[in-house]
Order: structure tokens, then C-alpha cells, then sequence
């Protein structure tokens, strides 16, 4: 199914979204306000991370910039995934260095001593962004919000910081699973809670990042991430707005996450597109998935790599992106041409017309 031309970027996103073919492939960038632009450099030198993300002009602004610099199809409102962990009451520092929690959650008392908090009151300057950016592009731009995945918010909030190694979570995992399924239940429901306000503040999607859920073996993603991840999309209940899963890692996953209730899933660069399309059909669109580090090489590399991930999925059901965030070294330029290539390759290759896969994908 084909939209009509000169469709808005909000209905091109959409309907690539719910698994159909626009006339152009969207595109936008994970962690595209971030520290490979000028403008957002210039703010924290002023402010840190936590001011702009909890000062709704400062939020919008910077989830504004590369909107105008890269003429991205979608605005991911400037926040970061353990908001949700502060509001339930612990202590939370973002430096340069990484985010860190106070006070891990590591028995029955601290998972009972988590707050039921009111995301309009409490992260209502996530909201208040959304409105502002929503207010400043128009109606017809996308905003995303988003929040982590149950999972991968139990994993910061049981290690207090994480680069990967995730030591006391899996003991816990293994020693207590019951504490563990309680704790992911009520992240479960404070963050369907969370990201219901960001679509009723005017978000058109919301992600759900799953930092962490390759970590896991599939039995074991099946038994706590997933289950924990398939309660929070049913409670947040987003109708048409499409829900967008992202599993770092999770090429092993794939079956698990099509159970999820996500209508999208975005993929990092080790999975292959035309395998995922195969293994979870056609009725889930999928995001992705150029390498982030692709974008510190050539433009011409770039341009091979967008027509790659095109080609692979045929245009259809697709919303290209990187694999992971942009990296804070990738020149401006490379960004831009990153976006211009799909746009370029959308044009003058209509996506039905893009090579069929190899027998060896078949």
C-alpha cells in the first residue's frame, strides 16, 4: 500500500510503522541531540545534563536541532531512560562519565519502597518538552518519547551503574527470582503510566529501549524481560500510536520480541534486516540499522550502507536509523549525508523496485 505523494514526514513515519510502503523510507537517528552538534555543546556548557533535560525549553531546543540541521523525519524529545528511576524515588547523577543511582535496589524492602509516582506531576517537564516541540514543528512532524524497558531499568537500578556487567542482577536473577519479577512489575507499571503521558502531551510514538536485553539467554529473556515488557505495553495501551522495541543485542531474541505487542522493532547493525523480516514476517515493522561507527567513515560508505539496509527490506515496513546512538565523533556532515542518502536512494529507486534477496536469504 502506497501513501500519496508530497505525504507529511508525520504520515510517511506512520505509515512505515504499521508495516506499509511510503513513498520514501523515514529517517531519523537514536541519540540525535546529543554531542556530535554545535548547538547542544553550546547548552551543556552552560548547563548540565539533568538542567536540560528537566528545563522544557532547554529539552526542546536541543531535540529541535537536528531537526533543522539534518531534516530528520521524527523528534525524540531530549530525556534520558532513568527519569523514570528518579521519580520512583532514587537518587540519580548523570555525568560524563555515566549515569549513577543511589541506593540499588536489592532486597524486599527497596522494591517495596520504590514510589507509585504521578508522572504529570512528577516528570511533567517531559511532557511540557514534548508540547513545546510539538508546538515549534508543526503537526506535521512526528515527536517520539520513550522510556527503558523494564529489564534494562531493573538493571540500573539493582548495579547502580553499568557498562555491561551485570554481576548482582543475575544473581538475583538466579537466587531470588521472585524479588526480581516484583521489581519488574512495578517498573512495568510506572513506565506504561510514563509513557502514557508523553502520548497524551502529543508524542505520535513512543521507544522502549532494551539496552541491556541481549544479556540474557532467550529462555531467560522470555521468563523476565520479556514478560515484564509484553505487561507494560498492554497497560500503556497506545491504540494507533505505534510502540517501537529496541533490543541492543538481540539477534538471538527475535522470535521473543515479535511476541512483545511492539508494532516496531529496531535492530542493531549484527542483526541482518532481510533475516529479521523472515524470521518475524511482515506484520512488524522493522527499524534500522547501520552501524553508528559507519558514520565516521566515508559518505560514500554511508551511501552504500543506507542502500543496503533499503534494499534489504524493500522500502517496506521500514524506518532506517542506526543500529545504537550516533557517536559523539561523527562530523555534522556525515550525519547529514547519512539522512540525504535515504532520502536520494528513496527517489531514485522507488522501493518496490530494489533488489530481491539472494537465494541465500530466501
Amino acid at each position: 500500500m502506497r501513501t500519496a505523494n508530497r505525504s507529511s514526514k508525520k504520515d510517511i513515519f506512520l505509515s512505515a510503522a504499521r508495516g506499509e510502503q511510503p513513498e520514501r523510507v523515514p529517517v531519523w537517528i537514536m541519540r540525535q541531540a546529543g554531542r556530535y552538534l554545535p548547538g547542544y555543546q553550546k547548552i551543556r556548557r552552560q548547563h548540565s545534563f539533568l538542567e536540560v533535560a528537566k528545563t522544557p525549553e532547554l529539552a526542546a531546543e536541543v531535540s529541535l536541532e537536528p531537526y533543522k540541521v539534518l531534516d530528520v523525519d521524527a523528534i525524540i524529545v531530549f530525556s534520558d531512560i532513568l527519569i523514570v528511576a528518579e521519580a520512583m524515588g532514587v537518587p540519580l547523577e548523570i555525568n560524563d562519565d555515566g549515569p549513577r543511582l543511589g541506593n540499588p535496589v536489592r532486597d524486599w524492602n527497596a522494591v517495596e519502597a520504590l514510589k507509585e509516582f504521578d508522572p504529570d506531576r512528577e516528570t511533567r517537564f517531559v511532557g511540557d518538552a514534548i508540547r513545546a516541540i510539538a508546538r515549534a514543528a508543526g503537526p506535521d512532524v512526528p515527536v517520539l518519547g520513550f522510556a527503558a524497558a523494564p529489564w534494562t531499568l531493573a538493571c540500573y537500578l539493582i548495579e547502580g551503574r553499568t557498562r555491561g556487567e551485570l554481576p548482582t542482577i543475575k544473581r538475583i536473577m538466579y537466587a531470588d527470582p521472585a524479588l526480581l519479577h516484583a521489581l519488574l512489575e512495578k517498573i512495568a507499571h510506572a513506565t506504561a503510566r510514563y509513557l502514557k503521558m508523553q502520548l497524551d502531551a502529543g508524542a505520535a510514538a513512543v521507544q522502549i529501549f532494551d539496552t541491556w536485553a541481549g544479556e540474557l539467554s532467550l529462555d531467560n529473556y522470555e521468563v523476565f524481560g520479556l514478560r515484564a515488557t509484553q505487561k507494560l505495553i498492554v497497560e500503556l495501551n497506545a491504540g494507533a500510536a505505534p510502540v517501537i522495541l529496541y533490543a541492543k543485542n538481540g539477534t538471538h531474541l527475535l522470535a521473543a520480541l515479535a511476541r512483545s505487542g511492539a508494532s516496531v522493532l529496531s535492530v542493531d547493525w549484527r542483526t541482518d534486516l532481510a533475516e529479521a523480516r523472515r524470521k518475524i514476517g511482515a506484520k512488524i515493522a522493522l527499524q534500522g540499522n547501520v552501524d553508528p561507527a559507519m558514520l565516521l567513515s566515508t559518505q560514500e560508505n554511508i551511501q552504500r550502507a543506507v542502500r543496503e539496509a533499503i534494499t534489504k527490506t524493500q522500502g517496506t515496513g521500514h524506518i532506517l536509523n542506526l543500529g545504537h546512538g550516533i557517536l559523539p565523533t561523527t562530523p555534522v556532515e556525515h550525519a547529514q549525508a547519512f539522512v540525504h542518502a535515504a532520502r536520494e536512494f528513496s527517489h531514485a529507486t522507488p522501493p518496490q523496485a530494489a533488489a530481491a534477496p539472494s537465494a541465500s536469504e530466501r
